[in-house]
């Protein structure tokens, strides 16, 4: 099963587990089996674990009082003695409030519950370059917890850019460099806050709820271009939280000029505000010419990590203008000729049919995932 932010915590000594880790361990555990959507009795919930029948029923119970756990009815009859009672994620109680950055226009906000599934809808319109400040998030939140209808465990925000601890290191796309999205807005509202990037939030809903296994590069075309990578069920963040950065990687270092100060950066020449604007005044063969060029340097920029890290899915997200089979065939066709060997196994590149919400529910999920860890 998925382990995002699922590993058992340490209290950073050595040694034997403190009895406040062996608990969040296995609520872990057993949160990681039943969601998003599995139900199992208690002593399924032991076969699979583990976990004693004691340890299971006292976590459990914990759960269940906490609204993260529900019984949803009775196990089938096996024959065999009573029938154990199923347990299932609550969807009924808890609530997640998940905030989008990403669009260019506005800033999108939610209620979900412990899937990270929209609730309640609330915006607030950009200008078009506006800056966008902490004070105009804090108002979309305080707009969006109007809405709530049950306790909240946690904000999750999802921004483009190189994101630590809650800090955006760099984010071009919105003129951003070391800005603190979670000191101001947690102490703001007392809540805990979530801040993530936008490509690893877009993964976690992949994984989850479309069509990604274990082993997936992710890529997000939009007004810029981000990607994510996710080895044996865990994300992979890098030494300074930049793992995934792929639209500011140059291949052509006589290219366009990039906000970054590089030249060539694949973002400066596929993401969907550049191609768009290429294709404006242009004839349909001239349009298919242009996504042709774009999916080609895709798998230019994609081929070498993923024969490195020996990756079979690319999941690639966007709007269908630019992200359609015209774009997907050229950078499979280049992909192909690029890693075919005996000892790889074939790169599919596809297209992620999540929709429109794929920000909001990935960041609300790993909003639920860190509650676990608590």
């Amino acid at each position: 099963m998925p382990q995002f932010a699922l590993n058992p915590t340490s209290d950073g000594h050595s040694g034997k587990a403190s009895p406040a880790d062996v608990r969040r361990r296995n609520r872990q555990l057993i949160f990681s089996l039943l969601f998003p959507t599995n139900q199992y009795s208690r002593a399924e919930l032991g076969r699979r674990t583990g976990l004693s029948r004691v340890a299971v029923s006292e976590v459990v119970s914990q759960m269940l009082e906490e609204g993260l756990l529900r019984e949803t009815g009775q196990a089938p009859s096996t024959g065999k003695g009573k029938r154990g009672t199923l347990l299932s994620v609550d969807t009924d109680r808890l609530r997640i409030i998940s905030i989008d950055l990403t669009q260019e226009f506005l800033l999108h906000g939610a209620v979900t519950n412990l899937l990270g599934q929209p609730l309640r809808h609330t915006e607030i319109a950009l200008e078009p370059n506006a800056i966008v400040s902490i004070a105009d998030i804090i108002t979309l939140i305080e707009e969006t917890l109007t809405m709530a209808d049950g306790p909240i465990i946690g904000i999750g925000i999802a921004s483009p850019g190189v994101i630590s601890n809650g800090v955006v290191l760099s984010a071009t796309m919105r003129g951003w460099t070391d800005v603190d999205l979670r000191t101001p807005i947690e102490t703001h509202f007392g809540i805990d806050v979530i801040a993530g990037n936008d490509a690893t939030a877009g993964m976690l809903t992949e994984r989850f709820f479309g069509k990604g296994g274990t082993n997936m590069l992710f890529v997000r075309i939009g007004r810029g271009i981000g990607s994510a990578v996710l080895l044996n069920d865990a994300p992979i963040i890098g030494e300074l939280h930049a793992a995934g950065e792929i639209g500011h990687i140059s291949i052509d270092l006589h290219g366009p000029q990039c906000p970054c100060g590089k030249r060539g950066c694949l973002e400066t020449l596929i993401s969907g505000a550049v191609l768009r604007k290429q294709m404006e005044s242009a004839t349909r063969d001239e349009q298919h010419r242009i996504l042709i060029q774009a999916g080609h340097r895709l798998a230019q920029a994609l081929a070498m990590p993923v024969g490195l890290l020996d990756l079979a899915d690319v999941c690639v997200y966007g709007q269908p203008d630019i992200v359609n089979p015209v774009f997907i065939d050229a950078a499979q066709q280049y992909m192909d000729d690029a890693t075919a060997s005996a000892f790889h196994k074939h790169t599919t590149i596809r297209r992620c049919e999540c929709g429109p919400d794929i920000t909001i529910q990935g960041q609300a999920i790993a909003v639920a995932l860190h509650h676990l860890a608590k």
